[in-house]
């Protein structure tokens, strides 16, 4: 059901610095992109077959930037890519896994997603991706 690691999520409070930072360190830039619905900015850097994205809020409300006044800069989630998104959250759901969407929406790339709850994952926020 998993075929990868996709990315790790990083929140940072400013994209600008942290871009510049992870360019320092040899990660290869590909690019910004803004999801409105989850109220974040997210530039995306290579790492081999997988990514890290840099998350950045854009509104006060938003999940990161909850997550940035709760914990500070740092990991926010880890993120893998499933051939069948339905079908592991259908899987999830009769296991009593936690999830935080019990139906797919669209992140970034135009992506299916879905974010298992960290109660269920001993702590670390788990996010399900579909290409397209």
């Amino acid at each position: 059901m998993i075929t990868k690691i996709d990315h790790l999520g990083i929140a940072v409070t400013s994209l600008v610095e942290a871009s510049e930072r992870y360019r320092q360190l040899g990660f290869a830039f590909e690019g910004e992109e803004t999801v409105i619905d989850q109220k974040v900015k997210v530039a995306f850097f290579r790492a081999g077959e997988s990514h890290i994205e840099l998350l950045e809020p854009t509104h006060d409300d938003s999940p990161i930037s909850k997550f940035l006044n709760r914990r500070g800069p740092g990991i926010h989630h880890v993120c893998v890519e499933v051939e069948d998104i339905e079908a592991a959250l259908a899987s999830y759901k009769d296991q009593g896994i936690q999830l935080i969407n019990s139906e797919p929406v669209i992140g970034a790339g135009g992506c299916r997603v879905a974010f298992v709850h960290p109660k269920s994952t001993h702590g670390v926020l788990l996010e399900l991706k579909e290409k397209k």
